[in-house]
């Protein structure tokens, strides 16, 4: 086996994700965790953010992501491992999926004879009920505040106080608002931006404008939806699968009490609150997967309980998540996973985006990086290795 060759690490990012945005990277944290693992291995990793429309349907990003993947293949050799956050991991299990039915040609996919893995994170391998949510009128508040709080805390690192005020206010013109009314819209958007650079502002403003323009992929992800998903997408024979799971503790008194002090936390625990609520009401009509034994003890020992249908991540149920192996599973929300939390740690480089209370830190970062490094490389290590 000759070890000069590089390995190419796709990652995919999930509804609401981008490879760049206002100089903050997605996968920033992931990609550089990977090479240092495969490094210390011996192994060279090319690892590269494939962002696809932030909100439009799975068959749409993913026939954008095989193009770019295909362009970006042809000028290289070696394995290819994908990883997909959230949504991007049904990207792409539809993309190597075997009779794959997209707007691409199969000169376009000739990539993928070269992948050896696919490992997802916290996806909705069976949907999640928050989907349903965001298509009334109330989730559709709800998710262009989330949108907004997401990208400014993750670019600014924190929200400074008086955007924050004004942020208020304009959610509370809003809510008072039969529908979502453009200009106060533009009114919000435009007083959370005052902070950002130009450069930045318009790089948000276009990925909003996305978000506000095609939002298919939200309704795809409803279960009963994601039914028809896993009876239609494949897995492909020749590709090792593997999943990372979490769940994030529910809303509490704890946290009630330092949201009194703290407008922004008050903020951050409303909305989380209504997420995790909705995401936890699980439907007996439309199951989750039922862990085998194996995945049945990971998750006991990761989350230190047997795990529920009603325990969830804040925006994907525990049990949605589960796909092949279970590779890492431990208490961290949707994003912890993906390194944009908040430890206490220095130097800060993570950024929280919504406080849940799972206190993820840079060491199980790392434990779950290392699995993931594993999980690649398996096969590509001789004995002594």
């Amino acid at each position: 086996m000759d070890r000069r060759q590089t390995h190419h690490v796709y990652l995919i990012p999930g509804l609401f994700g981008f490879a760049e945005l206002a100089g903050y990277d997605y996968f920033g944290h992931v990609e550089r965790g990977l090479q240092a693992r495969f490094a210390r291995a011996g192994l060279s990793l090319r690892p590269r953010v494939i962002a696809a429309p932030p909100t439009a349907s799975i068959a749409l990003r993913t026939a954008v992501i095989a193009r770019q993947i295909a362009r970006d293949a042809e000028r290289s050799s070696g394995p290819i491992h994908l990883l997909g956050h959230s949504t991007g991991g049904l990207d792409a299990r539809l993309l190597i999926s075997p009779g794959c039915n997209v707007d691409v040609g199969a000169a376009e996919l000739a990539w993928t004879r070269r992948v050896a893995s696919l490992a997802t994170i916290d996806c909705p391998h069976y949907g999640t009920p928050l989907a349903g949510y965001f298509t009334t009128v109330a989730g559709t508040r709800m998710l262009y505040a989330l949108s907004l709080l997401t990208v400014t805390s993750l670019t600014l690192g924190r929200i400074p106080l008086t955007a924050f005020s004004g942020m208020v206010a304009a959610v509370e013109a809003l809510d008072d608002a039969l529908g979502l009314d453009i200009h106060l819209i533009d009114q919000l958007t435009d007083t959370l931006l005052r902070f950002v650079g130009e450069r930045g502002r318009g790089e948000i403003h276009d990925y909003l404008a996305h978000v506000h323009g095609d939002r298919g992929g939200i309704i795809q992800l409803m279960p009963e939806v994601m039914e028809l998903f896993n009876a239609a997408v494949h897995d492909n024979p020749d590709v090792r699968y593997g999943c990372i799971a979490a769940a994030s503790p529910p809303p509490g008194p704890r946290r009630l009490l330092r949201a009194v002090t703290s407008p922004l936390a008050a903020l951050q625990l409303a909305v989380y609150t209504t997420v995790y609520g909705v995401t936890s009401r699980a439907d007996a009509r439309y199951p989750y997967a039922k862990p085998d034994a194996e995945q049945a003890r990971l998750l006991s020992l990761g989350l230190g309980r047997e795990v529920e249908p009603e325990m969830v991540d804040g925006i994907v149920p525990t049990l949605s998540m589960l796909w092949r192996e279970l590779l890492w599973c431990g208490q961290a929300d949707h994003l912890d996973l993906v390194g944009h939390f908040a430890d206490g740690a220095r130097p800060r480089v993570h950024v929280d985006w919504l406080d849940s209370g799972a206190r993820f830190n840079r060491r199980e970062f790392g434990t779950m990086l290392d699995a993931l490094t594993s999980f690649m490389m398996r096969g590509f290590l001789v004995a002594g290795d």
